[in-house]
């Protein structure tokens, strides 16, 4: 109940402000709306290869910020950060910009109608999914009724959500309650990452300087997802101890955690020379992709863009009844992935000694998941913004001639 009420007391604030600066001219502005924030530097990339004069503004949540700490021609501001100076600015910017381009469920869309113009593009912040969300999550029943139609609102501001398969396309469609055509398939704007040799050469060998063990071991990436019940302590529950006894002579592991988690064990120091922490936001998750030679996770969404790469994946599911029951999952998960589903340390050793994986099913799995995203993804979705009188225009013409 008291959650409900701070809710309700934040958007109407939010909204009265919003209506103010409502009332000054629309601009050709960009605001993105970021809580992860790679694919929306992407696109800002892209904004400023073609050179398209427009004003910029990132909100950003968390180490969000990260990603643009080095644009010098934006206003980068801290969102929902409890900074007065820093609250108003961000509402001017989402009152007065004719682009809203978001990465997340951001409440405040309950409460915004937007000036005739403005276009709200989601991003969102995975490729495909494996937990279920939106409207499919299953915590969604137990909220009140309030918090289900505010869920509906902000849902409905979605002019565009973005997608990289048709596969995504229809799970938008069901957890966000949208028609076939509020759906844009342009492709997902980071996968342009594995597309360009060039960056990932440069990318790889800065990180075999920074740390050389990396160039004569190989490397198990262990990247779990959030459980939230763990958000404020992690449990390791991958045996780093078996782990290391039997393959701590040719192998490292390194250790990627979700940045939703607060606190943790330096795992580093307990086992030096074989597990790297690799969970800050210095790193780039992709990054840490490309030096993979192998990927333990669970019911993250890193997979779709790993096997673009064809490399072998584990699922390390030890919790999965419970998840499944608690969180929600995409039907038939353990015969969807593209890789062996275990629920012990062992097991995982075993796999990855015996390195008899399936390539072919992963290759299958990228083509399916990611069947937009061909290494033009931020180029589609910038036309798509900025050259849409153009498009119209050079169609009018054909039909003319």
């Amino acid at each position: 109940m008291m959650r409900e009420i701070l809710i309700t007391l934040y958007l109407t604030v939010f909204k009265v402000l919003f209506n103010i600066f409502k009332m000054f001219p629309l601009k050709n502005k960009v605001t993105f709306t970021v809580s992860f924030g790679d694919n929306s530097k992407y696109v800002y990339d892209e904004i400023r290869r073609k050179d398209i004069d427009v004003e910029v503004a990132v909100l950003y949540k968390g180490a969000a910020g990260s990603h643009f700490q080095e644009c010098r021609d934006i206003d980068l501001i801290p969102f929902e950060s409890g900074n007065l100076a820093s609250f108003l600015k961000s509402i001017y910017h989402l009152a007065t910009s004719k682009y809203i381009i978001i990465d997340n469920y951001f409440g405040f869309l309950a409460v915004t109608d937007f000036k005739e113009g403005t276009e709200c593009i989601q991003l969102w912040h995975a490729s495909g999914a494996l937990k279920k969300f939106g409207l499919e999550d299953q915590s969604v029943k137990y909220r009140s009724k309030r918090a289900q139609e505010r869920f509906l609102r902000v849902y409905d501001k979605f002019d565009k959500v973005i997608v990289g398969s048709d596969m995504m396309a229809n799970i938008f469609m069901n957890a966000f309650n949208l028609p076939q055509e509020r759906i844009l398939r342009t492709g997902i704007p980071r996968t342009d990452f594995f597309y360009d040799e060039s960056t990932q050469n440069q990318i790889i060998d800065t990180l075999i300087k920074e740390n050389p063990v990396l160039k004569y071991k190989k490397k198990v990436l262990y990247a779990p997802t959030y459980r939230d019940n763990q958000l404020d302590e992690f449990k390791m529950e991958l045996e780093l101890d078996e782990m290391s006894r039997e393959l701590g002579e040719d192998y490292v592991v390194l250790l990627r955690l979700h940045p939703a988690i607060k606190g943790t064990v330096d795992y580093s120091e307990l086992y030096p020379g074989f597990v790297y922490n690799y969970s800050s936001s210095k790193y780039d998750i992709n990054e840490l992709l490309l030096i993979a030679n192998y990927l333990i996770t669970d019911y993250s969404s890193i997979p779709y863009e790993f096997s673009l790469l064809n490399k072998p994946m584990i699922f390390f599911a030890y919790d999965l009844e419970q998840y499944k029951k608690e969180r929600g999952l995409m039907d038939n998960y353990e015969h969807t992935v593209p890789g062996p589903v275990v629920n012990h340390t062992k097991d995982i050793i075993a796999l990855i000694k015996e390195d008899n994986f399936n390539l072919e099913e992963i290759k299958e799995y990228a083509v399916k998941w990611n069947r937009y995203s061909a290494g033009d993804s931020s180029e589609n979705l910038v036309r798509y913004l900025f050259e849409k009188e153009a498009v119209i225009s050079e169609g009018q013409r054909r039909t003319a001639l």
